[in-house]
């Protein structure tokens, strides 16, 4: 042990002695790390923001969309809808116990001498309050839920926040298309800036204001019965919208998407995972930079102090001796690079999140695991001793003799 101590000593003397450059080793390292760090902390934090987001709607909650399976967020924001026929079989289909449906679009908004442009989103009060409360988590800070078929809104958070350089209040008035409307209510926020920055109203002022046809909707939330599975009823959904499809149309048609919770918390995991993957990757690359330049450091201090490895070995140093001393070396550039990059990244996710939460387009939460501060110091410190490994060995087999010869 007292051996290993003084092999510290000796290495950490050498760093000390060439400092500049080896710090500027240690911020090839630190650079690759905080890459790998901070984006991975953020990616994360995104996955579970988005997973807690989808498990509010619950195993038990389907959607139904026009477009393909393919293309959900185009489908989201095309200009497809179902058709009445279409919302009337998904509600026929056994298993089915409930289904609200919306629309959204956006529109101009004027609220006392300022307008924007705003989303607008239509439901039935009547019959999908219960889904927004119990399966949603919708709750009002203020005011109280519309009256179905009156002109009568509630407002996301933001709306209180930054929408308008005056804050809407309830009972306030709106004014949309030359009609105007109450805010009788205020949202609690739903986890998101674009949802806590919408107008909810009932649907069929919703399709007055907007031309849509009546009966029509852009997506459909079906509630299923307790203890079905909600595979086996998406199974027949999709069958039944076919078979309606087919009566209308004479042929078969699949231009209409069926999915549950679980698909579509399976293909954001997908989607973050290769970010993740990419992430890695190239974080990989700054990282194998930073141990080419350890080799290249270590390379030169063997070549600056060959008469000193010279002198160890003449006085009987091992070649295992001086193989641990520069592997040590090496190690340190790694572990402080490590270190330093954990730090750093750690510093960067924390000011993105809570620029994210003063400037919300989406809440979410970095996740710093010990897992990946583990990982990023493992790492580094592989990184630096098999950087330094080569070196090291060269160093380990200098013959003294030649050695100091060389130095003369």
């Amino acid at each position: 042990m007292s051996e290993i101590n003084e092999y510290f000593k000796i290495a950490l003397r050498n760093l000390k002695t060439r400092s500049l450059r080896s710090w500027l080793t240690i911020l090839g390292i630190v650079i690759g790390i905080f890459l790998v760090i901070s984006l991975l902390s953020l990616s994360e934090g995104i996955k579970k923001a988005i997973n807690q987001q989808l498990e509010t709607m619950g195993g038990d909650m389907i959607m139904v969309m026009p477009g393909s399976e393919e293309n959900l967020m185009g489908m989201m924001m095309g200009g497809e809808v179902l058709e009445r026929e279409d919302i009337m079989a998904i509600e026929k289909t056994k298993g089915v116990e409930n289904v609200l449906i919306m629309s959204y679009r956006g529109i101009v908004v004027r609220y006392k001498e300022e307008a924007k442009m705003v989303f607008l989103t239509g439901l039935p009060w009547d019959q999908g309050l219960e889904i927004l409360e119990k399966f949603q988590g919708w709750s009002l800070s203020e005011g109280r839920w519309p009256v179905p078929g009156k002109r009568e809104v509630i407002v996301g958070k933001q709306w209180i926040i930054d929408i308008f350089k005056e804050k809407v209040r309830v009972d306030e008035e709106i004014v949309m298309k030359g009609r105007k409307f109450k805010v009788i209510g205020i949202l609690n926020s739903l986890g998101n800036k674009s949802d806590d920055s919408n107008i909810y109203l009932d649907i069929g002022l919703y399709q007055d204001l907007t031309g849509e046809k009546r009966g029509s909707a852009r997506v459909a939330m079906v509630k299923i019965e307790e203890g079905l599975s909600a595979d086996k009823v998406a199974q027949d959904l999709k069958e039944s919208l076919q078979k309606t499809r087919k009566r209308r149309f004479g042929e078969d048609t699949a231009d209409f998407a069926v999915v549950t919770s679980e698909k579509i918390m399976g293909i954001t995991n997908n989607v973050l995972g290769i970010i993740q993957s990419a992430i890695i990757f190239f974080a990989s690359i700054a990282i194998l930079v930073g141990g080419i330049g350890i080799t290249n450091t270590m390379f030169t201090s063997i070549r600056e102090r060959t008469r000193e490895i010279g002198v160890m070995k003449a006085i009987g140093a091992k070649n295992s001796t001086v193989l641990t001393i520069f592997l040590i070396e090496a190690g340190i550039i790694g572990l402080v690079g490590g270190a330093g990059g954990i730090i750093l990244g750690i510093i960067c996710a924390k000011i993105i999140e809570l620029y994210s939460q003063a400037n919300p387009l989406f809440y979410f939460s970095v996740s710093v695991s010990p897992g990946l501060i583990l990982f990023g110091l493992t790492f580094s410190l592989f990184v630096g001793c098999f950087a330094g490994f080569l070196p090291a060995r060269q160093a380990a087999r200098l013959k003294p003799v030649e050695a100091l010869r060389r130095y003369e």
